[in-house]
């Protein structure tokens, strides 16, 4: 890059490897073991780009007494999301903030990539399927109040640009209903199913994307994306030498 007549080196981009899918798919089982075996090569960092906003339902579905009362008020309110009009501004404020917290992680994933770690993450945001699947929350089409519409297009702006930024590889993990319920007893049927089907429908621009089924052995899922990722690495380690000489 050339500021006058003087010359700076341009850091090469450090390897971002993002694994997806839905809850019960192995995600985090396979990012910790990504990450322990990229550390060996090369500086590696593992980043949740994930709302954690269903750790929340499930903890207030626990409390005594009130807890299932107040969960089953949240669905029916995230429910009204979908319908056509949306929800009112107070909720779309709410779901708003919340889908910020994507964009604080996303934006601290990009600082270490800088500085050059090698990157893996738990999630990728995507915005093409509006939902739960790491999509824009707020998701009608036409809503009600002017301060939902305004929210609606800030959002998926953030998400388009967010999505300008692809991964070297999505490992995009698939499991059945059954395999996800034994593993995570505590969601929602209804919920998970609908981030089951929603997985092969995410699609990732500019990225390379390898599909696995968590029913296989682990063994065999991180042979399997340790072969994906070995030349991203070799890249990477070489082109980092060259603009280091």
């Amino acid at each position: 890059m050339v500021f006058g007549s003087r010359q700076f080196p341009v850091r090469p981009a450090a390897p971002l490897i993002a694994v997806v899918g839905a809850d019960g798919s192995g995600k985090s089982t396979v990012g910790s073991a990504l990450l322990a075996w990229m550390s060996e090569q090369y500086p590696t960092r593992l980043c949740h780009l994930g709302k954690q906003t269903g750790n929340l339902g499930r903890w207030i579905a626990r409390i005594p007494v009130l807890g299932k009362r107040v969960d089953q008020k949240i669905v029916r309110k995230s429910s009204s999301v979908r319908t056509a009009q949306g929800s009112g501004a107070f909720t779309s404020i709410v779901i708003f903030t919340l889908s910020m917290r994507r964009l604080v992680r996303f934006l601290k994933m990009r600082f270490w990539r800088i500085r050059g770690y090698a990157i893996v993450t738990d999630r990728y945001p995507q915005a093409s399927i509006p939902g739960p699947m790491d999509g824009p929350g707020l998701v009608a089409r036409q809503p009600r109040s002017w301060m939902a519409r305004w929210l609606t297009r800030i959002e998926q702006k953030i998400y388009d640009w967010m999505a300008d930024y692809p991964p070297d590889l999505v490992i995009r993990l698939h499991v059945d209903l059954p395999t996800a319920l034994i593993r995570k007893p505590d969601h929602r049927p209804a919920s998970l199913e609908r981030k089951i089907n929603d997985v092969p429908r995410l699609i990732f621009p500019g990225s390379t994307v390898l599909d696995l089924n968590s029913a296989d052995p682990l063994e065999s899922i991180l042979e399997q994306a340790k072969i994906a990722i070995a030349p991203i690495l070799r890249k990477a380690s070489s082109e980092h030498r060259i603009s280091a000489s």
